[in-house]
């Protein structure tokens, strides 16, 4: 573990035996254990490409699963404090490597999977709230949630090795790759270049303030030393991924929904597009970004998710972000500019009620020095052809999961992509998949 998550651990304990009076919560579960399993099997058709790079999506078919298993240990040492433990088990192997989209179709790929089965702690942390006033409000038993009751004004205070969107944005219709939509694109904001690790954890901090409809939340998280790598920078005050995320509840036609604004910056040794070209233009070469990782640079963004219940069994959601894009893409995937929207359906109306019919469109874009790179023959980490006839990147995406027992979804999913890694000149790409989850 890194060293920075014991000097945190430190203070999380201090903290409620300073302010454990104002702590308000009717405990109902002291400990929970949960597992989940999920299987992903894809197949990609053959595609027509003018030409193709060292990062270019293989035209031939193609063939990709991911595995995980996952267990959430949770405790409650004492009132308003949680701690969880997440042994996690992952096997896979992906489409071309992992390269050749902006959007790739399985969430559920980290970058370090491979054949081998492979067994790690993906989150350690602890939870503390302090009930601050108002009225009270239940907490289901979840995965890395225990049941109980907390007040609708409260602290929360999240200390530990967790993934970023375990707390910031959230949306209930598109967010699990796991139950929901696959592609990379559509679980948060395609441009959100969120602190993480290879596998997409990281170790900080979050504190967040409830009051009624309204929260407000900020964390610091560690950087990983070198872009879409394993090792983490713990150096907090020197390199971090800061996020920022203000959300308010709503109802319309007495239909629940909630708006988030969030805004991230991240600092760390990252290289430039415009360096890159400036340095080639000197050289009369082909731009690298390994080249001019120089310095400590500043990269940041902002976007809006939204979601709105039509019906109890209809739920639409729709999110934007823009990142500045002047710096390579550190811990997520090549997209800048980021769009997508769509709905969840429930199967009640043909007498299914745990079935889920989802359809959703995502639209990517990337920053004009970004673009340039890529036209001059650049090769980012996930995308490079070589070459560039500039389009954004569109994805179709649509899934049905049957649930088969208690516990048990199988979900059939199609992925259309026009103009892939943003190459007008490859494509388009058709991704068939089949998923089957467990949880208990």
């Amino acid at each position: 573990m890194n060293s920075v998550v014991p000097r945190f651990f430190a203070v999380a304990v201090c903290l409620p035996l300073l302010t454990a009076s104002v702590w308000a919560q009717d405990v109902e579960e002291d400990w929970g254990i949960k597992f989940q399993s999920t299987y992903v099997a894809q197949s990609k058709r053959a595609f027509a490409a003018a030409y193709s790079g060292p990062n270019s999506l293989i035209t031939k078919k193609e063939f990709s699963y991911s595995f995980t298993a996952t267990a959430a240990l949770g405790y409650r040492p004492w009132a308003g404090a949680e701690i969880y433990l997440n042994p996690e088990l992952s096997q896979g192997v992906p489409l071309s490597g992992l390269t050749g989209l902006g959007g790739f179709p399985n969430g559920e790929l980290a970058r370090t999977s491979g054949p081998t089965p492979t067994l790690y702690r993906a989150r350690t942390f602890i939870r503390q709230t302090w009930g601050l006033g108002g009225d009270s409000e239940k907490v289901e038993s979840d995965f890395n949630q225990l049941a109980g009751t907390v007040r609708k004004q409260r602290l929360v205070l999240t200390v530990g090795t967790v993934s970023i969107q375990d707390i910031f944005d959230e949306n209930a219709y598109s967010h699990d790759p796991r139950t929901q939509f696959l592609n990379w694109a559509l679980i948060t904001h395609g441009a959100y270049d969120f602190a993480a690790d290879a596998r997409g954890y990281t170790s900080g901090a979050a504190i967040e303030y409830f009051d009624d409809n309204w929260a407000i939340r900020f964390g610091r998280f560690a950087q990983p030393k070198e872009p879409n790598q394993m090792a983490l920078d713990d150096r907090l005050l020197k390199n971090y991924g800061d996020q920022l995320e203000i959300e308010r509840a709503h109802t319309v036609l007495e239909q629940p929904g909630k708006v988030r604004v969030l805004a991230f910056r991240n600092v760390a040794k990252m290289s430039r597009y415009n360096d890159a070209l400036a340095l080639a233009t000197l050289a009369r070469a082909t731009p690298d970004l390994n080249a001019v990782r120089t310095g400590q640079r500043v990269k940041y963004g902002v976007g809006v998710n939204i979601e709105q219940a039509i019906t109890p069994d209809v739920g639409v959601f729709a999110r934007a972000m823009w990142a500045d894009g002047n710096t390579e893409t550190y811990a997520y995937t090549e997209i800048d500019r980021s769009f997508s929207l769509g709905a969840l359906i429930k199967g009640t109306t043909w007498g299914r009620a745990q079935d889920t019919l989802g359809i959703a469109l995502a639209v990517n874009g990337l920053s004009t020095p970004h673009q340039r790179y890529l036209e001059r023959g650049g090769i980012g980490f996930f995308i490079g052809d070589g070459a560039l006839n500039y389009r954004p990147e569109t994805i179709l995406e649509t899934f049905y999961s049957v649930n088969l027992f208690k516990g048990t979804w199988l979900s059939a999913d199609a992925q259309y992509t026009r103009n892939p890694a943003y190459n007008a000149d490859r494509g388009p790409v058709k991704v068939a998949s089949l998923r089957l989850h467990v949880e208990f």
